[in-house]
């Protein structure tokens, strides 16, 4: 009689787990919808093969520098973005700590918000796709 107690208990216990996991998958997996991901993943990569300098809270970052940071912050904010200009607004327009915003300094070019230059280079993007 205690071993058959013992297996239901065990069977109760799996299916809780598995309940479990899925509920914690379901959780982490919050992110922009499969069909816009190909967007954020051209804006890392956008940013970390620029030339440009990206300034954050006085200091000028490479686009490798700028972008570890900023997938920091969307790793952080991933489960409040549902877009890719959330992405944009969540991780790579200004700081959380100062409030100060990321600028954008381009050899030739006057400093520029990241926001305003993501989201010109995201509707490049879009429309390059569109004409495909």
């Amino acid at each position: 009689m205690a071993l058959w107690k013992y297996r239901n208990f065990i069977k109760l216990m799996k299916k809780y787990s598995v309940s479990i996991m899925l509920l914690f998958t379901s959780m982490v997996s919050a992110d922009v919808p499969p069909e816009s991901r190909h967007e954020v993943e051209h804006l890392i990569s956008f940013v970390s093969n620029t030339s440009c300098q990206i300034e954050r809270n006085w200091i000028s970052h490479n686009g490798d520098e700028a972008i570890t940071h900023i997938q920091q912050k969307y790793d952080y904010f991933r489960d409040d973005i549902k877009t890719t200009e959330q992405f944009i607004e969540y991780s790579a327009t200004k700081s959380t700590m100062t409030g100060r915003d990321y600028l954008v300094k381009c050899t030739g070019h006057s400093p520029i918000k990241t926001r305003d230059w993501l989201v010109q280079e995201l509707q490049k993007y879009r429309a390059q796709r569109k004409s495909m």
